[in-house]
């Protein structure tokens, strides 16, 4: 079809070109039948008809005539005007530089100056966790899929409280302290005891009689983590052998707050020799620290609620990884303000698609008005930061919404009435097939059947 094309336009040259030609032949013609000269020599002979000034006027109008026709013929194929010339010069210039869609090309082009760049001396997530995979791997014999590790990176940039639940023996503990290794910054493993039940169990407390202030493991830490721009890992081993939403009260209401308005009171009144960051009693939680619990669902333990679960991210460890070979070639240590701009780029960079978004409050909706089950901003605010790591950290979009939606809102059906339960189940998952497609989303199918089958 284009070759065609390309015929016709130069037949139409050729036909326009031979007009031309033609038209200067018989203006020269005139010119020389008003002089009455036989040749082009007696055109300027004095014998002749017309006046030699007039003669000179006649040849170069009808030299430059041509010429000028040419001229405007030329700028005319050039700039594709008039009826001679069917194309433009935009089409011409399209097939040099191999660009068809100019329009949309000049989109893609706004859209580029409007992501954010990473900064300079900043190194991608995916890098992060391939070297922290590698890391694990070869220097402590821990073995972890790639899924997992994204899954952990991004819920560590999305909450300063994880819970890494699972099977016994299937790597939370080492995985959270690995981190620590690989940040270089050893984490703080605490093991919570079984009668915790408030704050002085966690930080300490004022011994009225020796009038000194008993400072826990993880008080130290919190303290010593205000002097360092490092990750600060604490390990809250077997975290729910105590009921979480009492010794951790304190913690919880803070992690709402303003980073720099989390302050936990320590006395009621301030001494002059009390430490050097303390501000009335009181000490900030500074942002560079994390907590990461450790649960194991047996009969030993309590169930976590869900004022714990909405505001921490979760992390399912159910099978061990296959060991492989891997090779660590590491930099160095990541510090805290390295990281938090690797995870705010990821977030202002890969933000969730607008039909994801209605696909999930569909699924809201769907919930309330059948479950009368919902979440609330924190939970979708917690979604979309999750989904934008995710992203970074080379996974999909598609993927992260599935791992999410299973861990933090198909888990509050968890409890409910069987029969509830059970056509729970089957709506939702005519609900995800009906949005995302027949073989999508396994994470919730599975979490979905394997509650249907716990209430038969």
């Amino acid at each position: 079809m284009e070759e065609k094309k390309d015929k016709a336009v130069w037949l139409r040259r050729f036909v326009m070109f031979g007009i031309v030609s033609v038209v200067c032949a018989v203006l020269i013609v005139i010119g020389s039948h008003f002089s009455d000269a036989e040749n082009l020599a007696d055109i300027f002979g004095e014998g002749t008809f017309l006046r030699s000034e007039t003669v000179y006027f006649t040849v170069l109008l009808a030299l430059l005539l041509p010429i000028v026709l040419i001229g405007m013929t030329l700028f005319i194929l050039s700039e594709g005007r008039g009826f001679l010339w069917i194309g433009s010069r935009k089409k011409k210039v399209d097939r040099e530089d191999g660009v068809r869609f100019r329009a949309l090309r000049s989109i893609d082009g706004e859209m580029a100056e409007r992501q954010p760049k990473m900064p300079a001396g900043v190194i991608p997530l995916t890098q992060v966790c391939s070297d922290f995979r590698a890391f694990a791997a070869s220097q402590l014999r821990l073995y972890y899929d790639e899924e997992d590790i994204r899954r952990f990176i991004a819920g560590f940039a999305v909450s300063r409280l994880m819970i890494m639940q699972g099977l016994s023996g299937t790597g939370k503990t080492s995985l959270a302290t690995a981190f620590g290794d690989f940040l270089g910054n050893p984490s703080a493993v605490i093991s919570v005891q079984p009668m915790w039940k408030e704050r002085a169990d966690v930080i300490g407390y004022f011994n009225e009689f020796t009038k000194q202030f008993s400072e826990s493991p993880l008080l130290k830490k919190l303290y010593e983590s205000c002097y360092s721009d490092d990750i600060n890992i604490i390990v809250l081993d077997e975290m729910n052998i105590a009921r979480v939403e009492y010794f951790f009260a304190d913690f919880l209401s803070l992690m709402e707050l303003n980073p720099d308005s989390r302050y936990l009171e320590m006395t009621s009144d301030s001494w002059e020799k009390d430490p050097a960051l303390f501000q009335n009693g009181r000490l900030r939680i500074p942002d560079n620290v994390w907590f990461i619990g450790t649960a194991n669902n047996d009969d030993s333990t309590f169930a976590i609620s869900d004022k714990v679960y909405d505001r921490a991210m979760v992390m399912n460890l159910d099978h061990k990884a296959r060991p492989f070979s891997a090779t660590y070639n590491g930099s160095g240590r990541i510090s805290f303000a390295a990281f938090r701009a690797m995870t705010d780029w990821a977030k202002q960079a890969f933000s969730m698609t607008s039909r994801n978004r209605r696909k999930i409050l569909e699924i809201d909706r769907y919930l309330m008005d059948n479950y009368h089950i919902t979440y609330g901003n924190r939970i979708r605010k917690q979604l979309e930061e999750y989904v934008s790591v995710y992203i970074a950290c080379g996974g999909s979009e598609e993927d992260a919404i599935d791992d999410f939606l299973m861990k933090k809102v198909l888990r509050k059906l968890e409890g409910q009435n069987p029969i509830i339960i059970s056509k729970a189940g089957k709506g939702l998952m005519q609900k995800l097939t009906e949005l995302f497609g027949e073989d999508s989303m396994p994470l919730c199918r599975n979490y979905l059947h394997f509650l249907c089958q716990s209430a038969s």
